[in-house]
């Protein structure tokens, strides 16, 4: 039996998915070292998962007992490309597994993009999260109305955290900044724009029966977007499709408008076609291009702009048009796709390097949809291992001194954990957590436990 020492950069889902089935081997026996930028783990379960979805988050516990694994250990607060680099981890290790996820955002590339008041939604959610790289981003709330671009779980989510009475917030583990910025909003009507139609539409069932369930939110949808669209008409529809319409069709039959404090609207066949500022240069308009919905010859519905043009008055505007990955120092990147290009996981032209999650597939599909992607990179990083010369496992062990020497900030396993417990028992009064939002504050607590031990 041999041992192999494998790298992970990144500790989201994909990056612990991947691990959890390299440590599952039994030949050779992988021992798995996860690089984080941050000092906490998790990824977009921490920082992407909305907060009024606990249930989500709970996945973070099983990813607890992979960290668990004596084979496992956890190096936070060290930057791959910054701290240290791929040719330093190659020459250390048997193989890297790239699981950075998508970082960036897609552009909508219209006029007034830029103007202030108009943001992107990973820059939102990492805003209302807590993630340190937007503690201090400026969301301004002072607009009766938002718009929201986009078709898919993201642009809901985004919606929904802007119309949730905030005493429901105030027990989720919601950032206490973002908290206290959305109790003082003036936000009363929030509305989400699709290109294409209901059948288009990448939202899960959950997401769409979760809006008839919005204390105090008026949740508005055309029925006349919904006509033709019937169980009879979509036999051959994909399952979500169909259920999806179904949540739909419910929440216009079972929630009317009755004139509650905020609403969210759903706009379907609808483009960003111009985002106009107002006197001070200030996001204060934004219009919208009607659509006709077209069919292919290949079968495919795309939006076609029939002229129709309206406007609509609001001082924020939020595109979640999507997820792309970021080119990691000297990788290979596919800069038109935004992913690592790779076969089956395998980076290719790469050197005993591997990918997992988006920035191997793109960004689609839902949490779980990692665990599969993982296994596939494992597996072909597996096949490559049983070939490589057995490591020495002192040779192992003294990895870890050498990141301590070149980070002496890393976070190590009993550090995050420790950041881990704070935060739990800051939120002791009726939160989950309460979240460190700066990497300072964190790394005060693991020199307070560092000194306890």
């Amino acid at each position: 039996m041999t041992r192999a020492c494998v790298a992970v950069i990144g500790s989201g889902p994909a990056a612990f998915y991947a691990t959890a089935a390299l440590l599952r081997a039994e030949d050779p026996l992988v021992h798995v070292d996860v690089y984080e930028k941050l000092p906490t783990p998790w990824g977009l379960v921490r920082s992407g998962v909305a907060p009024d979805h606990p249930k989500i988050k709970n996945v973070g516990a099983t990813f607890a007992k992979t960290a668990d694994h004596e084979r496992f250990r956890f190096f936070g607060n060290v930057e791959f490309g910054r701290d240290v680099s791929r040719a330093e981890l190659l020459e250390r290790y048997d193989a890297i597994v790239y699981a950075v996820g998508a970082k960036s955002d897609n552009h909508l590339g219209i006029p007034g993009e830029d103007l202030p008041g108009s943001i992107a939604a990973t820059d939102f959610v990492g805003w209302y999260n807590g993630h340190p790289d937007f503690r201090d981003f400026a969301v301004d709330l002072s607009s009766e109305r938002a718009v929201v671009i986009g078709a898919g779980n993201v642009a809901l989510d985004v919606a929904r955290m802007l119309v949730t009475d905030t005493e429901v917030l105030a027990g989720t583990d919601t950032a206490d900044h973002a908290l206290a910025a959305l109790q003082a909003s003036k936000v009363r009507e929030v509305v989400v724009v699709a290109r294409r139609g209901p059948v288009q539409g990448a939202f899960t069932t959950q997401e769409l029966r979760e809006l008839g369930e919005l204390d105090d939110v008026d949740c508005v949808l055309d029925p006349a977007d919904l006509v033709g669209l019937t169980p009879d008409a979509l036999t051959d529809a994909p399952h979500t499709v169909r259920t999806n319409l179904e949540a739909m069709r419910r929440l216009v039959a079972d929630h009317p408008p009755t004139g509650r404090p905020r609403r969210l609207v759903l706009r379907f066949a609808r483009s960003p076609i111009e985002i106009r500022p107002d006197a001070a240069g200030h996001v204060g308009e934004i219009v919208l291009g009607h659509n006709d919905l077209v069919t292919g010859d290949d079968g495919t519905v795309r939006a076609q702009d029939n002229g129709l043009r309206e406007t609509l008055s609001t001082g924020l505007v939020i595109r979640a048009v999507g997820y792309r990955g970021v080119a990691l120092p000297e990788v290979a990147f596919d800069q038109r796709r935004g992913v690592i290009p790779n076969s089956a996981g395998r980076v290719i032209g790469g050197d005993r390097e591997y990918v997992a999650g988006w920035i191997k597939r793109g960004p689609s599909g839902v949490i779980g949809t990692n665990r599969k992607d993982g296994q596939e990179t494992a597996e072909a990083a597996l096949a490559e291992l049983a070939h490589r010369p057995d490591r020495d496992p002192a040779a192992i062990a003294g990895l870890a001194d050498w990141v301590r020497q070149r980070c002496p900030d890393v976070v190590e396993e009993l550090d995050w954990r420790a950041i881990d417990r704070h935060e739990i028992a800051s939120g002791a009064g009726g939160r989950p957590r309460v979240k460190l939002c700066t990497v300072a504050e964190m790394l005060d607590v693991v020199g307070t436990a560092r000194a306890g031990r």
